[in-house]
């Protein structure tokens, strides 16, 4: 039986079945192995992370600890409290033209990004009058309809993750900060700083970067100080605020402080830190690496509300839930009547009833003539998130169009 336990619980002898926590996070080659002696148990707990799944039937057991069903059904009655807090929806905007600018933009933003970074490589300095109206047309698009440009972020393979990352952690921060209600000259701050929270990555090696193995210790600690490097670029850059220091600075800080690189804790991170720390790691494991497969995004809020018993304030990580939606704009979910669906657009009063496309009948095994459903309107209901690869769907073909 898979069961989570308290880090403390683990002993030697048991076989941790899951880390619980992003694979950059940790140094061991493999995520499921026996805890055999002290030093394994020690290098675990220096980790940081504070539960861990086991798996009884490989090893220890700890006998009142709650199995992954149970988590899991904890995890998922709190997600259904979230999708019935109402809050307000975009403004009414024609969903054709924002989705044509929402591609455009996010060409846009890919080709500046890796731009920039290709510029610091060469030791230029950032001059934010470059980046400003991409900013601009962001934060637009966003409060205008913030379903056009999200789905789009999940467009990205292995080979151009390390800029694209920064496109979509600005979006996402976007949204938060606008589902927040954080004032417009502060949600621009919180963009720009999202934009270049990893510009410090042009100062590791790409090889580093880029390598599909398992990173060495003195690789981890490379791969680690791009934090440390954003901060330095960062503060040589003519004109640019605390505000987008902090998001760049702190985005790799936990709650509970177990973060990088100062250990910050608590009230110590700034709201924009906290922030960060939130939407990098969501990107990051729905994104496809070359080490790491990404998570479907509604598997991907769950850990995060999992992880926010410690390591990210619970109620941020619940607002960007809402930002988002149960099953976010992009998604791929299977249907009661037997079909697959990709979510198109959020419903504020209800997460868990989203406008979507159907796309595929599960009965026959084919592509059906595609056809809008409100769910809100429908007997119809979602019975959970799917992934794109199990039906060997390009989410290209269908994220484009939604």
């Amino acid at each position: 039986m898979i069961k989570l336990i308290r880090t403390e619980q683990l002993a030697r002898g048991m076989f941790i079945h899951d880390l619980n926590c992003d694979w950059i996070d940790h140094d061991f080659m493999l995520s499921r192995f026996l805890v055999k002696d002290a030093a394994t148990l020690a290098r675990v707990r220096a980790i940081g992370v504070r539960e861990i799944y086991i798996d009884t039937a490989r090893g220890g057991d700890v006998a009142d600890a709650p199995s992954a069903e149970e988590a899991a059904r904890e995890l998922d009655a709190t997600l259904d409290r979230i999708a019935t807090t109402r809050h307000d929806g975009s403004l009414a905007i024609s969903p054709e033209a924002e989705r044509y600018r929402a591609r455009r933009l996010h060409g846009e933003a890919r080709r500046i990004v890796r731009d920039m970074m290709g510029d610091i490589r060469l030791g230029k300095q950032i001059e934010l009058e470059q980046i400003e109206p991409l900013i601009e047309n962001i934060v637009e698009s966003i409060f205008r309809k913030s379903d056009a440009l999200l789905p789009l972020l999940h467009l990205k393979d292995h080979d151009d993750y390390t800029f694209m990352h920064s496109v979509s952690v600005c979006a996402l921060m976007t949204s938060f900060a606008r589902t927040l209600e954080l004032p417009r000259e502060v949600i621009r701050e919180i963009s720009i700083g999202a934009l270049l929270h990893d510009v410090g990555k042009a100062r590791v090696p790409e090889e580093i970067l880029n390598k599909p193995g398992k990173l060495t210790d003195a690789e981890f600690d490379a791969m680690k100080s791009h934090v440390v490097q954003s901060k330095i670029i960062l503060q040589s850059t003519p004109g640019i605020s605390e505000i987008a220091l902090d998001v760049a600075a702190q985005h790799h800080e936990r709650f509970d402080g177990t973060g990088y690189p100062n250990r910050l804790a608590g009230d110590d991170i700034s709201l924009y830190g906290q922030m960060a720390a939130i939407v990098d790691v969501y990107d990051a494991i729905t994104s496809n690496r070359v080490y790491h497969k990404g998570m479907p995004p509604t598997l991907a809020l769950r850990k995060l509300l999992e992880w926010s018993k410690f390591h990210f304030a619970p109620k941020l990580v619940h607002t960007f839930i809402r930002s988002l939606g149960i099953y976010p704009t992009g998604s791929l979910v299977s249907l009661q009547s037997g079909a697959l669906a990709v979510v198109q657009e959020q419903n504020a009063d209800n997460l868990l009833k989203p406008r979507v496309l159907v796309i595929f009948d599960l009965k026959q095994r084919c592509y059906t003539t595609p056809r809008e459903l409100n769910l809100a309107d429908s007997w119809d209901a979602i019975v959970e998130h799917e992934d794109f690869d199990k039906w060997q769907i390009d989410p290209a073909r269908w994220v484009a169009v939604v």
